[in-house]
């Protein structure tokens, strides 16, 4: 058989390409099509909600064609603070620390793009840097994913609120992500200190984690540790919890009336190759047609847009609408600083020894049902590890403000002397039990 008819399907695409690229030649250039230029976009966002953006942004503007790469925390930090930023031309995503550290070192240019009809607050918190360097492209929100028909086998309404959770009946009951290890869960444990105090948000802590089972890593996991024969409740975030529903887990999510929320971002990098289709890539994703996307069941996140709302399905949280009837107080920028102190001295309290915690924190309901007045147990177990004006000290706050989201090094010393004034509280608190018989 003839050679040219016996060629491999391979070789006969590779023939037919060359074919075409040799007819293009031929075609006079103001006759051809202009290729797609490229819009390298580096994300930690899931496949299925940036193939969603990427096919919808490339229906409306056909000239340019994303790029996705995806990284996360510090990779992203780390690539885009080196030389010539990896060629990426947009930053996309949901780690505000991240965001706040290439700024400062100059990793992003001016977004230069309409912010009408986008606020820069929710509540007390601020989604959007004020020097417009980055921008909040959607909202998360803390709370409580649960299973409803265990609440029910406990005897336990739906929590309303952090003050809820700290119910004798949810006793092991409860998944508790560890903030330390956990990059949302930060912010959710300031919520607490915000909300109540701090002497009375750490005592709250306490209660709460001698009730919990304890998440290491993965939030996902939250949701997951949450079902028939396990966890009643979870403290989790809403699209994770949106996720494990939408994949049919049987679960409900409750926003607290202390709510929190965690924006994401998008910037343009200082050095972007392309920086007219990264603006434009900006503008879709904060237009009104970007914001719908996010309510994709499969996606299932808070649009920074508050005119979309009006839209969406009945009973949509509105995370505007919550701020403005009291709730979102949280304080976003006076905490940032003190966020990874907060979780290291959580883990140090409350994960180092955690088995001990829960069996003395049984032990102390066990006797307040039996009328045993615990309350100098409480105060002894309930002591925050260090004043708020001690974790304000701008020099404890250097000691733990650079440290990467879940990285191991950190200043021992001072975890190590929490790590000893909490198992010494432990061990003042059993004998104190004991001493009374419980």
């Amino acid at each position: 058989m003839n050679a040219r008819f016996s060629a491999s399907p391979g070789r006969r695409r590779a023939l037919a390409l060359l074919a075409r690229g040799v007819l293009m030649l031929l075609v006079p250039r103001h006759l051809r099509a202009a290729a797609p230029m490229p819009v390298v976009v580096l994300t930690g966002y899931p496949e299925e909600m940036t193939s969603r953006f990427e096919a919808a942004f490339a229906k409306a503007h056909p000239q340019y064609r994303l790029s996705i790469r995806w990284y996360h925390g510090a990779e992203a930090l780390s690539l885009l603070s080196g030389p010539g930023q990896g060629g990426v031309d947009v930053y996309w995503a949901a780690s505000p620390r991240t965001f706040d550290r290439l700024k400062a070192a100059g990793a992003f240019q001016s977004a230069g793009i309409d912010r009408d009809g986008l606020p820069d607050h929710v509540g007390g918190t601020r989604i959007s840097d004020a020097d417009g360097y980055y921008l909040a492209t959607e909202l998360a929100g803390y709370g409580f994913v649960f299973d409803a028909a265990e609440l029910g086998r406990l005897g336990v309404a739906v929590p309303r609120d952090w003050t809820d959770l700290a119910d004798p009946r949810l006793a092991g009951r409860i998944a508790l992500p560890n903030p330390a290890r956990v990059g949302f869960a930060q912010v959710m444990a300031d919520i607490v200190l915000q909300s109540y105090g701090w002497e009375r948000g750490w005592a709250l802590w306490s209660e709460i984690a001698g009730l919990s089972v304890l998440v290491g890593s993965g939030g996902r996991r939250v949701a997951e540790a949450v079902g028939p024969g396990r966890a009643a409740i979870g403290l989790s975030i809403d699209f994770l919890a949106a996720a494990a529903i939408a994949g049919g887990a049987p679960l409900g999510f409750a926003y607290p009336r202390h709510g929190g929320i965690n924006p994401a971002h998008i910037a343009i990098t200082a050095g972007a190759p392309n920086p007219d289709g990264a603006r434009a890539f900006a503008r879709f994703v904060l237009s009104g047609e970007g914001q719908r996307l996010l309510a994709d069941p499969d996606i299932r996140r808070l649009p920074v847009r508050p005119a979309v709302y009006a839209g969406l399905p009945v009973g949509y949280h509105d995370p505007f609408a919550a701020a403005a009837a009291g709730g979102y107080a949280y304080d976003n920028a006076a905490g940032r600083d003190r966020l990874a102190l907060v979780a290291s001295a959580f883990e140090q309290m409350y994960v180092q020894g955690h088995e001990h915690l829960a069996a003395l924190w049984g032990r102390i309901h066990a006797a307040e049902r039996r009328g045993l007045d615990a309350r100098a147990m409480r105060a002894r177990l309930c002591a925050p590890p260090l004043s708020e004006t001690e974790a304000a000290a701008p020099v404890m706050l250097a000691r733990f403000r650079d440290r990467p989201d879940g990285a191991e090094g950190a200043p021992r010393r001072v975890e190590i002397d929490w790590q000893w004034a909490a198992a010494k509280a432990r061990s003042e608190v059993g004998r104190m039990l004991d001493e009374a018989g419980a």
